[in-house]
Order: structure tokens, then C-alpha cells, then sequence
């Protein structure tokens, strides 16, 4: 075995793009607005984290609920980068591919939930 199950998954590739432009984001935040930039930090990183997580466990089940824990942390970010835009700390380009990332994410995790709980979880 030369890789792991999440490292294979799309959603888990998307994931950590995402965790990337947040740290771009996070860096060009005002001083001042540093908790934002953490909530956005920490829920980020719980989306990939729980991808994984849900990638290693066998039962139907547990995998679902891993890829359900994902996919809130994502509505997570979506919400707080609104956040960050209606107090104007972020511009509308990173705002826009942000979400672009977070839709996609979100519906390739939905698509695995349904999939885990047809399967018998």
C-alpha cells in the first residue's frame, strides 16, 4: 500500500485546496479579525480531516457520519465567509472561488452520504 483511501477521493483533493486559500485568506485578514480567520481555519480543516477519517472506516455507517460532519463543517465556511463579506474583509474574487470550492465540496459529500446509506449504513 502506497497511499491512503482519502487521498484517492476527489472531495478530499477539493478539500485541501480549499484549506489552502483559507490560509491565503486568513493571512490577508485585518489586524483585529483574527477570530474569524480561526473559525475559518478550524472548519476547514475539520472538512478535510473528517473526509479522511470517513475514507479509513469500513462500516457503511460511520462513514456516513464522518462525510455528514464534513459536509456541516463546509456550510460552516460557506456561512462564515459571508461573514467576511458583509463586513468587507475579504475581496469578491476569493469570495467567489471560496464558494465555488464549498458547492462542489458540499455536493460530492451529499452524493457520498446518500451513497453510504444506500449501501446499508
Amino acid at each position: 500500500m502506497d497511499h491512503f483511501e482519502h487521498e484517492k477521493l476527489d472531495v478530499y483533493k477539493a478539500a485541501i485546496e480549499f484549506v489552502a486559500l483559507v490560509n491565503e485568506l486568513a493571512e490577508r485578514l485585518p489586524c483585529g479579525r483574527g477570530q474569524i480567520g480561526d473559525q475559518l481555519w478550524r472548519a476547514s480543516n475539520s472538512i478535510a480531516l473528517n473526509i479522511a477519517e470517513g475514507a479509513g472506516e469500513f462500516a457503511p455507517a460511520e462513514k456516513a457520519r464522518f462525510y455528514r460532519i464534513a459536509r456541516r463543517s463546509a456550510t460552516e465556511c460557506a456561512a462564515s465567509l459571508d461573514v467576511c463579506r458583509v463586513r468587507g474583509l475579504i475581496e469578491p474574487a476569493a469570495l467567489g472561488t471560496g464558494r465555488d470550492r464549498l458547492l462542489r465540496i458540499v455536493a460530492m459529500l451529499t452524493r457520498m452520504v446518500l451513497n453510504c446509506t444506500e449501501k446499508g449504513g
